[in-house]
């Protein structure tokens, strides 16, 4: 049992990574809320004073924000939808034996160690091109005029290349869950008759629940904030640009650091409110 000496000696240890932790969330906070009170313009005039809330004011009255939480919540539920529903079925795959099994698993993960810019590059110029991508050359081969994917369906686009990156994620998670299944459950059930889809709407469907939970919601929190795969493909065009995306012209293309500071004010509290939101809907699964 722990000493009270012991349990002193491990909070003076762990004393130091808790305070650079601490100091690496509240300084870029703290200095997001300095800026978002000020009228900060770098390349015309630098500080021009304090202007209350009237960033906060301009920026949520945009023309351009609404439309743009609108835009990332569609591209976090595409996302989602497609990783899940996608994931659950190559996890019950892959965990099936066959020949070249661990080649296989490998093949289908490798996806999630690629750099977004890089994924996005792939996609825009191998694949989408509308003159010599693969999906044009396919197109033509059976006749049918190529998709200017980029320009006429960009937020699909976006929803399949953001989710060609997550679904190894989401399929290694839900994987790992099916292999803790206990094979007698399953076992029992056939033989007792009972069909494919009611052995997996009844058995294999409530296990894996906890491991979709945890997915939907670590993948929630990265999603909300996808940047690179718009900054390549479609540069915030055609209406794919995110509350993200819109912060960056802000800050950088506009030069507005106090609007932009503004904006990231908003993207937290947005995160918050769809993490409480999950969290309350999806995450009593955690507790089941």
């Amino acid at each position: 049992m722990a000493t009270q000496h012991s349990r002193s000696a491990a909070r003076i240890m762990m004393a130091p990574a808790v305070i650079l932790l601490l100091g690496w969330m509240l300084v870029p906070l703290t200095m997001t809320l300095y800026f978002s009170f000020k009228r900060y313009l770098p390349l015309r005039g630098g500080d021009l004073g304090w202007i209350g809330f009237e960033n906060y004011v301009r920026f949520v009255t945009s023309s351009s924000f609404w439309p743009s939480v609108q835009t990332t919540l569609v591209i976090v539920g595409g996302v989602l939808l497609i990783t899940v529903v996608l994931g659950v079925l190559l996890a019950m795959l892959l965990d099936q034996p066959f020949w070249g099994q661990g080649i296989v698993r490998i093949l289908v993960i490798a996806p999630f160690f690629v750099m977004p810019t890089v994924s996005a590059l792939v996609w825009k110029n191998m694949f989408m091109d509308p003159v010599n991508g693969l999906l044009a050359h396919l197109w033509k081969f059976f006749g049918a005029q190529p998709v200017e994917w980029l320009s006429d369906a960009s937020i699909f686009s976006i929803i399949l290349i953001v989710s060609w990156q997550w679904l190894p994620f989401a399929t290694l998670i839900l994987l790992t869950a099916i292999q803790s299944l206990d094979s007698e459950q399953l076992e029992a059930a056939e033989m007792d008759g009972a069909p494919p889809l009611s052995r997996f709407g009844h058995i294999i469907l409530p296990h894996l629940s906890r491991a979709i939970t945890i997915v939907i919601l670590i993948q929630t929190i990265f999603l909300l904030s996808v940047f690179a795969e718009i900054f390549v493909t479609t540069q915030g065009s055609f209406g794919t640009r995110t509350l993200t995306y819109l912060i960056f012209q802000r800050v950088l293309e506009s030069q507005n650091v106090g609007l932009g500071s503004a904006g990231g004010v908003y993207a937290i509290i947005l995160a918050n409110i769809v993490a409480i939101f999950l969290m309350r809907i999806v995450g009593k699964n955690l507790d089941a």
